[in-house]
């Protein structure tokens, strides 16, 4: 098959850091080659109050990473401080555009660095120090970004935590890491719900969490909650009493910034945490060069800071940079499908970045909702979360970009800290669909299933990586061990990614999606585990798979197959127990799109659940069943064939 490729034009090479394929090689020939070196340089884009000792040092055996070890500096100092010292306090650092259009705000980078530096001290006074751990359940208001910079800046890790969380999740998460703050608010906004429980669950989770001694509400909207005497505290009255003076806590490179959890294949998330040098340089080079950004550009990245993106390219990777960054608390369809692009034209958006998600579900509103604004402003599109397919592709590209922005297609994982595969925009000439080529410094291979690496181009494997960068994670917080045996056992030597991938005849690389128990829904990593332990608290319930299948907005559905008790029948009212026990244990963002009732789940004679079947089955591919010979009961396959959803 033929794939069109899409050049970079003469204006966006001309004016981009990197400019063509020839300066991308030399750079990335040096990074892999002397990464010591070129590492080295690049940490020179921060601000050290001590230099290192030595640039890096990796056993992906033991999983020991270092950068920039006996490094010195401080993460809200090369975010704030240092472009206030330089003379650029007035310029714009955060715009904030609220749930409903009418609300906006903005601040300087004087004005944040004060914000930061009052709640800092917020935490100071009440106890918070140095390696404490800092939980932050927050919609996206500015607050969030306060508190993390905050957290950053007096050198205790922050934990946030996905504000459609559910309680029990909250809880789980605070009491990995034995948190001993929360910081929330007292009900959020989001399209049209517009008093989500915020303090609600907070107190709910908090029954349960010896470690937490204060909980700080920020007043969003005003609606009257509960609040402890002792604990609970109000951001505004704590702020009204605060200096903005705070001078930033030194901290090792490889002191911890943050700790950030993550569905794993088995129940219990995974506590990712990322430290402080190596993240920040890693997290900074990569926004200017994929963004390309350059000095006065308006740039938004639509993510929610819940989760990776949002860390990175939202908050630390920007704010390094002195960039202008956008922070956006509603959703694309309110009050109607035009709002990403209303929001573009209002604020003069150059970089706009976002998922193939919500581009699926606005194209299927038709192309008139983008048409009637301008986007005159648009100079780089980008993507992230999962594989961005042709259709949307094209449509991203000729109806919102008009035919002339670039699109960087981006891989990289919550685990990587920062972009691994895509596009630079002045350079690489673009496939739709395709992350295209290595980040400097990273070394992607392709492993057959017993570990051999694949050679040459026009080839399938498991995606691995060879070296290690700085971006990313050093641990699994409270667990070495199991941060060892996910991403290092399997195959020696190697960060298996989980992902899948091909590298077509030209050296492109093409993500093909997860190869473990990991779902990517809306860009959201969900493990089969825990949407399968959820659905079996539900009364009833026996037993449950669940499985991925393509799905036309999400980009993955998930699809249930659930066995009941002998004596209860399938009915509406047990449906809508599942998805409730879904929605309490884990979030909404995690109820199964499809459930399939079952009297027996396909086994083999050892009990283990045959999956591949499964999705077989979800994705209505049941003429490649393969063989099912090895199947306790071979029968139970033509019954969820028949009774498939």
């Amino acid at each position: 098959m033929t794939v069109k490729v899409y050049k970079p034009s003469v204006d966006s090479s001309k004016n981009a850091w990197i400019s063509d394929l020839d300066q991308y090689q030399k750079l990335y020939d040096e990074s892999v080659n002397n990464p010591d070196e070129f590492w080295a340089g690049i940490a020179e884009r921060i601000t050290w109050t001590k230099k290192w000792e030595k640039v890096r040092s990796f056993d992906f055996i033991e999983g020991n990473i270092k950068y920039y070890e006996g490094g010195k500096l401080n993460v809200a100092y090369n975010c704030l401080d240092r472009h206030v010292e330089d003379g650029h306090g007035d310029q714009t650092a955060l715009i904030w555009e609220g749930n409903n259009p009418a609300e906006d705000k903005r601040f300087t980078y004087n004005e944040l660095k004060d914000e930061v530096s009052k709640f800092a001290n917020v935490l100071k006074s009440n106890g918070i120090e140095k390696g404490d751990r800092v939980c932050l359940y927050m919609q996206m208001i500015p607050e969030l970004t306060v508190a993390m910079l905050a957290c950053a800046r007096i050198g205790a890790v922050h934990s946030i935590v996905f504000g459609a969380f559910s309680s029990d999740s909250l809880r789980d998460r605070i009491n990995d890491s034995a948190c001993k703050a929360l910081i929330t608010q007292d009900t959020g906004v989001r399209g049209k719900k517009l008093n989500i429980p915020m303090k609600v669950k907070a107190d709910k989770a908090v029954k349960e969490t010896p470690s937490i001694e204060h909980v700080f509400v920020v007043k969003r909207t005003g609606e009257e909650v509960s609040m402890e005497s002792g604990r609970d505290l109000w951001w505004h009255e704590e702020m009204a009493k605060a200096s903005n003076d705070c001078p930033p806590q030194e901290m090792d490179a490889e002191d911890p910034l943050f700790i950030l959890y993550t569905s794993g294949s088995t129940g219990k998330p995974k506590g990712v945490l990322h430290t402080t040098g190596g993240y920040l340089v890693y997290a900074a080079y990569t926004h200017e060069l994929v963004f390309d950004y350059h000095e006065g550009d308006i740039y938004w990245c639509t993510a929610d800071i819940g989760w990776i993106t949002g860390h990175s390219y939202i908050v630390y990777g920007p704010l390094a940079n002195r960039a202008t960054t956008v922070m956006f608390e509603g959703v694309p369809n309110s009050p109607d499908f035009g709002r990403f692009w209303e929001i573009v034209d209002k604020h003069n958006i150059n970089i706009f970045y976002t998922a193939p998600t919500a581009l699926r579900a606005l194209m299927r509103e038709g192309d008139d909702w983008v048409l009637k604004h301008g986007l005159s402003s648009l100079r780089l599109l980008g993507t992230v979360g999962e594989p961005i397919k042709e259709p949307e592709w094209n449509w991203y590209y000729n109806i919102v970009g008009k035919g002339k922005c670039q699109i960087v297609d981006t891989w990289w994982q919550t685990e990587t800290g920062g972009i691994m595969i895509t596009p630079l925009p002045g350079a690489t000439p673009i496939k739709p669909g395709s992350a295209t080529f290595p980040f400097f410094g990273i070394e992607p291979v392709l492993l057959t299933e017993e570990g051999k690496e694949i050679e040459g181009n026009g080839v399938s494997g498991l995606l691995a990586i060879k070296a290690a960068w700085p971006g990313i994670m050093r641990t699994l917080y409270g667990d070495h061990e199991r941060f060892k045996q996910t991403y290092f056992a399997m195959y020696p030597g190697y960060y298996f990614t989980g992902d899948g991938a091909r590298r077509d005849e030209d050296g492109y690389y093409w993500i093909t999606g997860r190869v473990d128990d990991v779902l990517n829904v809306s860009g959201h990593r969900i493990g089969t585990a825990e949407v399968e332990g959820a659905i079996g608290k539900a009364e009833g319930v026996a037993e449950a798979a669940v499985v991925g299948f393509p799905h036309d907005i999400k980009g993955q559905g998930i699809y249930a197959y659930v066995t009941l008790m002998a004596d209860v029948e399938p009915s509406e009212d047990i449906q809508k127990a599942i998805l409730k026990s879904v929605t309490n244990d884990i979030g909404p963002h995690s109820k199964p799109d499809k459930i399939q009732f079952t009297s027996a789940l396909p086994k083999t004679r050892s009990g283990k659940i045959m999956r591949r079947i499964l999705r077989k089955i979800a994705e209505n591919e049941i003429d490649s069943l393969g063989d099912i010979s090895t199947l306790a009961d071979p029968s139970v396959v033509d019954a969820l064939v028949q009774n498939r959803k």
